[in-house]
C-alpha cells in the first residue's frame, strides 16, 4: 500500500455566486460587466458618511429559489451582520453579509459518481452577503491597481459540509451547483469573469479516522478544473507533509495554475478575526411562508428532475445528461416532446442534427431559428411513413434551416420528396430491379443472401430515393422467394 492509500481527503467547499441583479445588494448601483473601472459606484456602494443602504428584494428572492431547490429549511426572520476587515478594494472596511441567521440550512447536492449510483453533498448554509472590489495586478508594472464597480455587488455564498473525498467529486458538485444556478436564472456561473468563485477546505486523515485534520483553504479559484487540480495537489502535499513528521499549518493559500501548485498567502483568519456584530442600518428580513409559495409556483423544471423525466420515458441515462446540461436545450426540448409523442427519435435530433449545426456554425440554441413546433412535425413526418429518414436528415432538414415559414411537409411535397409507398408501383420497381441482375437473383436463391442490399440500392436509384425502405424490402424479398 502506497502512502497516498493510507489517507483520505476532507474537503468542503465555499461557493461564491454573483447573483444577476440588476442592482447591487444595498445600492442602486449598476451590476453591468466590463464597463469603465470605477464607474459603477455611489456613496453608498463606498460607505461615506451618512449614507444608508437598503435590502434588494430580488437578493431575497433568488436566496429563497436556491434554498427551495436544494431542498434546504429557509429562516423567517433574516437579520444581516458586518464582517470588519482590511483589504484595499474593500472600501467600507467591512462587509454587509449574514452570520448567526443564514437565509438558507440544510439542504444537499446529488452528484452521479463513476459507478452510476448517486451521493448527496450536504449543505450547512446559504447566506447573503455583498462582494470586494478587485484588485488588478497585471496592468502597472509597479502599483495595484483598484476597480471598486463590483464591489457591493449581490453575492450567495453555498457552504458544504466536508463531505467531499476527492478532486473529482468536488468537480462534480461544482458542475451541478453551476448547472443548478443557471437553471434557476440567478447567477450566469460565468467563473472566468468571476460570477461564480470557490474556496475550497481541504484536510488530510488516516483511512477510518474520526477526527478531522488540520484544514488550509485555497481561494478564489475560477474554474472548476483548476478547483479539482488545486485539491489533488494539495491532498498529496498534505500526506507528504504528516509522513516526513510535519505539522500542517491552517492556512490561506491561492493557487498558480502554470505550476499547478498552491502557496501560502497568509495565515487562516479565525472567525473572531472579523469582528462579526449586527448590521445597525438595516432592519431583519421577514420571509414569510406565503412568499415562499409564491416563489415555488413559479419555479422552473430542475435538471436533476428533468433528468429523471427523461430517463422514466426511455432514454438512456447519457442522453439525459446531454438534454439537460443546459436549461435552455432542456426547455427546446421539452417543447418538441410536448408536441411529439417520439420522446427517442425527438432526442436524436436535437442531440445529433441540431447540436452538431450549432457546434459547426459557433451557435446558442437561442441563435437557432427552428421552432421546436416543426422539428416536431419532421419527426411525426417520419413516423407516419411519408418521408424517410435519410431524406430528412439530407435534404429536408438543411431546407427547413432556410424556408423559415414553411412546414416540413410543404417542403417534402414541393420538392418531390414524399416517399413512394403505394405497393403496387414499388412491386413494379422491384420487378425492374431483379430482372437486371438474373445471375445475382440465382446467387441470392443459392444462398447469398447478403445481394438484398444490391436489389434495394437499385430500387432505390430507380425511385429516385422516393421508395419507402422497409416497403420495398419486403416486396423484394416477396419476390426472391417465389
Amino acid at each position: 500500500m502506497s502512502i497516498y492509500e493510507k489517507y483520505e481527503a476532507v474537503i468542503g467547499l465555499e461557493i461564491h455566486t454573483q447573483l444577476s441583479t440588476k442592482s447591487k445588494a444595498y445600492a442602486a448601483d449598476s451590476t453591468e460587466f466590463g464597463i469603465l473601472p470605477n464607474t459603477n459606484v455611489s456613496p453608498i456602494s463606498l460607505g461615506h458618511p451618512g449614507t444608508l443602504p437598503r435590502s434588494n428584494k430580488r437578493v431575497i428572492e433568488y436566496a429563497v429559489r436556491l434554498g427551495l431547490a436544494v431542498k434546504a429549511e429557509i429562516r423567517e426572520v433574516n437579520e444581516y451582520a458586518r464582517k470588519n476587515y482590511f483589504y484595499a478594494d474593500l472600501p467600507k472596511g467591512y462587509q454587509i453579509t449574514q452570520d448567526k441567521t443564514p437565509i438558507c440550512t440544510g439542504g444537499y447536492i446529488t452528484i452521479k459518481q463513476e459507478d452510476g449510483t448517486e451521493k448527496n453533498i450536504n449543505i450547512t448554509r446559504i447566506h447573503m452577503e455583498e462582494d470586494a472590489g478587485k484588485s488588478i495586478h497585471d496592468i502597472d508594472p509597479t502599483d495595484s491597481l483598484i476597480d471598486l464597480n463590483r464591489a457591493g455587488v449581490a453575492l450567495l455564498e453555498i457552504v458544504s459540509e466536508p463531505e467531499i473525498r476527492s478532486g473529482e467529486e468536488a468537480y462534480k458538485y461544482l458542475t451541478e451547483v453551476r448547472k443548478l444556478v443557471r437553471y434557476l436564472d440567478i447567477c450566469d456561473g460565468n467563473m472566468e469573469e468571476g460570477s461564480m468563485r470557490c474556496d475550497a477546505n481541504v484536510s488530510v486523515r488516516l483511512k477510518g479516522s474520526k477526527e478531522f485534520g488540520n484544514r488550509t483553504e485555497t481561494k478564489n479559484m475560477n474554474s472548476i478544473r483548476n478547483v479539482q487540480r488545486a485539491i489533488e495537489y494539495e491532498v498529496k502535499r498534505q500526506i507528504e507533509a504528516i509522513e516526513n513528521g510535519e505539522v500542517i499549518s491552517q492556512d490561506t493559500r491561492s493557487f498558480d495554475a502554470v505550476a499547478g501548485t498552491t502557496f501560502v498567502m497568509r495565515s487562516k483568519e479565525m472567525a473572531n478575526d472579523y469582528r462579526y456584530f449586527p448590521e445597525p442600518d438595516l432592519q431583519p428580513v421577514i420571509v414569510t411562508k406565503e412568499y415562499i409559495e409564491q416563489v415555488k409556483k413559479v419555479l422552473p423544471p430542475l435538471p436533476q428532475e428533468l433528468h429523471k423525466k427523461y430517463m422514466a420515458l426511455g432514454l438512456s441515462a447519457y442522453d439525459a445528461g446531454v438534454l439537460t446540461d443546459t436549461k435552455e436545450i432542456a426547455l427546446y426540448f421539452e417543447s418538441i416532446i410536448s408536441k411529439t409523442k417520439n420522446v427517442k427519435s425527438a432526442s436524436n435530433w436535437l442531440t445529433v442534427q441540431v447540436k452538431s449545426f450549432l457546434n459547426d456554425n459557433a451557435l446558442h440554441i437561442s441563435d437557432f431559428k427552428v421552432t421546436a413546433e416543426r422539428m416536431a412535425q419532421l419527426v411525426d413526418l417520419i413516423d407516419s411513413g411519408k418521408v424517410s429518414h435519410t431524406i430528412a436528415v439530407q435534404k429536408i432538414f438543411p431546407k427547413m434551416l432556410e424556408e423559415l415559414e414553411k412546414s416540413p411537409a410543404q417542403i417534402a411535397e414541393e420538392n418531390s420528396w414524399i416517399q413512394e409507398s403505394d405497393s403496387n408501383a414499388l412491386s413494379e420497381l422491384a420487378q425492374q430491379a431483379l430482372a437486371k441482375f438474373p445471375d445475382k437473383v440465382a446467387e441470392y436463391k443459392a444462398g447469398k443472401e447478403s445481394l438484398l442490399g444490391l436489389f434495394m440500392g437499385e430500387v432505390m436509384k430507380l425511385s429516385k430515393g422516393k421508395a419507402d425502405p422497409k416497403m420495398a424490402s419486403e416486396l423484394v424479398k416477396k419476390l426472391l422467394e417465389k
